[in-house]
């Protein structure tokens, strides 16, 4: 009774198009990236005003039923999946540009913009965008937000959390509030630091304050490939323990590169056991310098080939293969989980042999593409999801990758957020107290838990499989 009364009511806010309860309709909700769980909604809303998603907030509330906000879909750890008798509200037609300051380099939002539109936008002034997820070509403002997404120039550039000043948010009882402000130096509490990385759980950002960057002058971008992974790996710990802060480092394994190399052609070399590359960026003076230093730590790692980017179709030849690598991995299996753990960069080595140990310990094959320049993880376990039991022991291995992580001094995400796939591993990285202190804290501001419940915290009634 209580449903019905509350579509009825949701129902006089959207019109036919963009209230959706058919199955048919809702069946592309059903999972974000994290494919392997799926959970039908009570409804879809589309929203396309602010308006609207605040009124929807406060129907959910006074009718208690969930919600989950919604952009692209492309979390990896089920942090958008739909709650059971709950809706969704997708938020992609909220996707103005709002406001660009060049002067200020500030960029005023709406949660539904598309990452790399907001460089797109800013291109003209000299300015663009730092966070680079590997899928900023759809992902959304409002997801990079909720998980503090950080890409592959992070290292030098920071989180999403670094380049956001001010929030318009509406928490879950429906009142709107104002987080931050335009400067970048604020005497209060840093609220803006609590509701970024919440993963939905405070409620929905309807208006986000991005700062901007002056665009590098000059970029050098090196790609050294090695017989072994674990030599890729002490690679990164040589160039940073030598003082230089590169914009970007990565690395990926064999099996990354044979699937990069067979969807876009990047000019990888086929047979490197690991491949690194380091990108320098800023004033073309000081980058100069700083490629000769590189070069000379690149040389004494022990590379057996060394490329450099000659023109900036080379280069972006090279970011097309890194950034396709997660995708590209569906060409080697048509199930895979891609996990997401944080190591400290001198230990970058000893995983790396780890991650081999367990491969051939539970005999699943795992592709492997880490920035490594700050030590996150992001191993690509394969399976073949139509052999029973394939999923449970990859599930396994992916957790004992986590308790590895936290073994080594890490954490058990790096970016990709806890959602549903890491709730059993928070006891791993924290004791009762902790979370327990963070439950309170989500509590506090969303007594009813609505706001995407079940994501990062336990719930009574779990998700369902898919077959």
């Amino acid at each position: 009774m209580e449903n019905q009364e509350f579509l009825s009511s949701i129902s006089k806010l959207f019109p036919k198009d963009r209230f959706l309860t058919k199955p048919a309709q809702l069946a592309p909700f059903e999972s974000d990236a994290l494919t392997m769980y799926q959970v039908r909604p009570l409804a879809v809303v589309i929203p396309v005003t602010q308006e609207e998603v605040i009124e929807t907030v406060r129907l959910c509330h006074r009718h208690n039923i969930p919600f989950v906000a919604r952009g692209s879909g492309t979390s990896l750890s089920g942090a958008s999946l739909p709650v059971e008798g709950g809706i969704v509200i997708a938020l992609n037609r909220l996707n103005r540009i709002v406001r660009l300051d060049p002067k200020e380099r500030l960029a005023v939002v709406e949660p539904g913009v598309i990452n790399l539109d907001v460089t797109k936008a800013a291109a003209p002034f000299g300015l663009y965008f730092a966070p680079d997820p590997s899928s900023q070509l759809i992902c959304t403002i409002g997801g990079n937000l909720a998980f503090n997404s950080g890409g592959a120039h992070c290292l030098k550039y920071g989180m999403t959390s670094n380049h956001i000043t001010r929030i318009k948010a509406v928490l879950p009882d429906g009142e709107v509030v104002e987080l931050g402000n335009n400067s970048l130096e604020s005497v209060d509490p840093d609220l803006v630091g609590l509701f970024v990385g919440s993963e939905g759980l405070f409620g929905i950002a309807l208006e986000i304050t991005l700062r901007l960057l002056p665009k590098p002058e000059s970029f050098r971008t090196v790609l050294a490939a090695y017989h072994s992974l674990e030599s890729a790996g002490r690679a990164v710990s040589m160039v940073v323990t030598s003082g230089l802060l590169p914009g970007a480092i990565e690395i990926m394994d064999n099996l990354a590169i044979q699937a990069a190399e067979a969807a876009v052609l990047a000019g990888y070399p086929l047979d490197a056991a690991g491949l690194l590359i380091v990108e320098l960026d800023g004033e073309s003076g000081v980058v100069e310098q700083e490629f000769k230093a590189l070069m000379d730590v690149i040389e004494e790692s022990g590379p057996y080939e060394i490329r450099v980017a000659k023109d900036e179709s080379d280069r972006q030849r090279i970011w097309k293969g890194r950034k396709s690598a997660f995708s590209a991995v569906g060409r080697l299996s048509s199930d895979y989980i891609v996990q997401d753990g944080v190591v400290p960069r001198s230990k970058l080595g000893e995983a790396l042999v780890e991650i081999q140990r367990l491969s051939i310990k539970y005999g699943l094959r795992v592709a492997n593409v880490f920035h490594a320049g700050d030590g996150n993880l992001h191993p690509l376990i394969l399976f073949d999801g139509r052999q029973e039991g394939a999923l449970e022991q990859a599930e396994r291995l992916a957790g004992e990758i986590l308790r590895m992580c936290v073994d080594f001094g890490g954490s058990i995400t790096g970016e990709h957020g806890i959602g549903i796939e890491k709730r059993d591993y928070l006891p791993v990285m924290f004791d009762q107290v902790d979370i327990n202190t963070m439950r309170a804290i989500r509590q506090n501001i969303d007594p009813k838990e609505i706001s995407n419940r079940g994501k990062m915290f336990t719930i009574d009634r779990e998700p369902v499989l898919s077959a």
